[in-house]
């Protein structure tokens, strides 16, 4: 079979890109029909292009089956923190965080908080995944409070969460970006301020304009509701704090993610039977099912009633669809030939980045995966940039700008399902307004066409991958 396979020719490797877009378009933007399925018939477009290659069912198995298992790790995470949401809820923890969120935070200066404190979490614990899943699910109950419209509110806590994924030292995708271009750590993190520092401050007062025209109300009878139920409901005290702790200090000293929030679960079902009067058996329900919220009001249930590990299945399900959809098309070698055209297009350093940039979009589009968008185009186009003087640090730096930040608003990439499924907004819905996840690509652009901010020197401790 291997001599009859055949490399595809551009228009062939185009088609799976087109048939996704066409697919989720108008399958799910107009028909609304199931993600799940318009990623399956995605694959197999591809899958029966891959068959006119030359390439048998068993080739294009093992493609899916290497592609779901780069992507494990990921939905370990996804299912560990949909136990972590359903005991946090169940002890308290946050309730709490919404009743005193309510309190302090004006509507105006909702999404600029949502948005900054988001950014000091993630920075903190360097995980999207979890900020977005603890005090993200807290920031969307007070935004429902406050009548902010869950698209502006979910779109600040993406940014926020994204940025802390990009720039902490302890972001499995900041780590992975200079080793994939050959760079330093911090020399790529310090590189990275350029372009990233300006995308926040842009997010930052668009957000506080957005806010300014916020009709949110702190005496509305939705507040009300909320801010008589929830003490009603919960008993609050300063060891509820205990389970957000045990995951920051998990993630500070760089215990393994998995463990710590498995801890922090566990010590929030001890301190639910503690303080809520929960039995074990309801406290491991809300491990599994979710925490479930029974006060007679819809509004104070809807918001209360989240998280568990069976209910991110459905993220499971959408991921494991795109693993099969990205799997095939990589086997077949299609993706490889839309990066291999793009770096004919790298003629200087403008072209170099945007090609760069392209290319990473390209591969979060077609897998989905943070890790592939850093690790594919790393290897592909660090050869150019040393060829062209340019340090790794550029690389890395635009890696980051277009791959990290651009997963979470594909909407059927893990991170984009995730973020969609535990803030109960479209990743469609709240993409417009997580502002941080594409103007950095612009700063990215800017810098390589004017020269700015582009250094201009490989170090002597700068390597090119797999050399």
């Amino acid at each position: 079979m291997g001599d009859t396979r055949r490399t595809p020719t551009l228009f062939q490797s185009l088609i799976p890109i087109i048939s996704i877009a066409v697919f989720l378009g108008i399958g799910y933007g107009v028909l609304k029909l199931r993600i799940e399925f318009l990623l399956i018939a995605a694959a197999a477009v591809s899958g029966i292009l891959a068959l006119r290659l030359g390439y048998s069912y068993k080739e294009m198995e093992e493609g899916i089956v290497h592609s779901i298992s780069k992507g494990m790790p990921a939905m370990m995470v996804v299912i560990v923190v949909g136990m972590l949401i359903g005991t946090w809820m169940s002890c308290g923890a946050i309730p709490m965080m919404i009743f005193y969120g309510l309190k302090i935070i004006s509507p105006t200066l909702y999404l600029v908080t949502a948005c900054v404190v988001c950014s000091i979490i993630s920075v903190v614990t360097g995980t999207s995944y979890g900020t977005a899943g603890t005090v993200g699910v807290a920031f969307i109950g007070i935004a429902q409070g406050l009548g902010i419209p869950l698209a502006h509110a979910a779109g600040a806590i993406v940014a926020g969460s994204y940025f802390g994924d990009k720039l902490s030292p302890f972001s499995d995708t900041t780590n992975l970006a200079p080793i994939a271009a050959g760079s330093n750590l911090f020399d790529h993190i310090k590189h990275m301020l350029w372009t990233t520092t300006p995308a926040w401050l842009i997010g930052l007062v668009l957000y506080y304009f957005m806010g300014r025209g916020v009709q949110g109300s702190l005496e509305s009878e939705q507040m009300t509701q909320i801010m008589e139920t929830i003490p009603a409901t919960f008993r609050f005290s300063v060891f509820l704090l205990l389970p957000p702790v045990i995951t920051l200090y998990a993630a500070i000293t760089k215990k393994p993610t998995i463990p710590g929030m498995v801890v922090s679960s566990v010590v929030a079902m001890i301190l639910a039977m503690a303080f809520q009067g929960v039995s074990l058996i309801d406290a491991v329900d809300a491990m599994v099912h979710g925490h479930t919220s029974e006060t007679g009001l819809p509004l104070v249930d809807t918001l209360l009633t989240k998280g568990g590990m069976l209910n991110m299945m459905d993220v499971t399900l959408i991921a494991l669809c795109a693993f099969a959809f990205a799997g095939i098309t990589q086997k077949a070698g299609m993706l490889d030939v839309l990066l291999q055209h793009m770096t004919k297009f790298a003629h200087n350093t403008g072209r170099l980045i945007a090609a760069t940039s392209l290319s990473s979009m390209a591969v979060a589009i077609m897998t989905g995966s943070s890790f592939l968008t850093l690790l594919i185009p790393g290897e592909l186009f660090a050869p150019a940039f040393k060829r062209m003087g340019i340090a790794a640090k550029t690389l890395s730096r635009t890696l980051e700008d277009s791959g990290t930040v651009i997963v979470p608003i594909v909407p059927w990439s893990i991170a984009g399902v995730y973020m969609a499924g535990t803030l109960g907004v479209p990743t469609t819905e709240y993409a417009p307004f997580a502002f941080l996840c594409y103007t950095g690509v612009f700063f990215a652009w800017l810098y390589g066409f004017t020269g700015f901010a582009i250094a201009p020197k490989i170090r002597d401790d700068e390597t090119i991958p797999g050399s």
